[in-house]
């Protein structure tokens, strides 16, 4: 039996050279950047001042990287850094879980108002000297805590739970269970959360990497240099260009500080990037399935 293929048109192909051409330009645009900071990390002081790395590396050698996990300090932001992720984003979801949850029930009391409420939050904040103050009033400037309960719960976040509590569990799966004793926290803990994975991994990853990335929140609360996060000494690299002379462990291998500096900045970027890349394929079968149930209804 001779299969029957389907001919395309003059304009269909026309149309299919433009997608592929624009897909191919933005993944130029989009690789490209990354294939360099990689390349530059792993090239010679001298290569990367006088611009001579463009996609390979140039004069290849670690000195970078070995240069960084010498650091004291920049392998205490990396602890740092670590610590402040997994404790807030532990926060982050256990808030936002016990705050959607109550907000899918169409039977609790006063669930309208606090919803306006929390929309409230979204649009009006109380300020940045606000926030320092109250932050110092209460105890927690300058401890791990500043950094965590100020930022505990995004509403966007609680939003996108409610809805997959709303749109994914049935009602009459609580009904039923209610009938049967089945209390709301047992029936959060035992039937709810283990049906939201998609959801749970989507803002785990959010939450994860606003927490890893940020360094205001460092910038503001935060005057002991032991507790900066890794953000913190790398825009201390990158932005005010201060370097601990602990960095540097041998002078006869380095051609000038600048030279130490424009190598540090790009393998720091790389070092800071590893672990969510790392962590963005254990997740990714969840994340689509997530962010689409999100995003469709509300």
């Amino acid at each position: 039996m001779k299969r029957r293929f389907h001919r395309e048109s003059l304009g269909d192909r026309i149309f299919l050279a433009f997608v592929y051409a624009s897909l191919f330009v933005a993944t130029i645009v989009v690789v490209y950047p990354l294939l360099y900071i990689v390349s530059a990390s792993f090239s010679s002081t001298k290569a990367v001042i006088t611009g001579k790395v463009w996609i390979l590396p140039v004069e290849p050698t670690l000195l970078g990287y070995k240069t960084i996990f010498e650091s004291k300090s920049i392998m205490g932001g990396y602890a740092n850094s670590f610590l402040y992720t997994i404790v807030g984003t532990a926060v982050n979801v256990v808030v936002t879980v016990i705050a959607a949850y109550p907000m899918s029930l169409k039977d609790f009391y006063g669930r309208k108002t606090l919803m306006g409420l929390f929309l409230f939050t979204m649009i009006f904040s109380g300020g940045l000297i606000p926030s320092f103050l109250l932050v110092k009033q209460i105890g927690i400037y300058d401890s791990l805590w500043a950094l965590v309960l100020p930022g505990a719960m995004s509403v966007w976040n609680m939003i996108l739970v409610r809805t997959y509590f709303q749109s994914s569990i049935p009602k009459e799966l609580h009904d039923s269970a209610e009938i049967d004793g089945c209390s709301d926290l047992r029936f959060l803990l035992r039937i709810a959360l283990p049906l939201s994975r998609p959801i749970l991994a989507v803002i785990t990853l959010y939450y994860a990497v606003g927490h890893w990335n940020s360094y205001f929140n460092a910038l503001v609360f935060l005057k002991s240099p032991v507790k900066f996060p890794l953000q913190m000494v790398l825009r201390n690299i990158l932005i005010m260009n201060q370097m601990d002379q602990n960095l540097v462990s041998d002078l006869h291998l380095l051609e000038s500080m600048r030279g130490l500096s424009e190598l540090l900045r790009y393998a720091v970027i790389v070092v800071a990037s590893v672990p969510l890349l790392m962590l963005y394929p254990f997740i990714q079968k969840h994340f689509v399935k997530g962010v689409m149930i999100g995003s469709l209804k509300g």
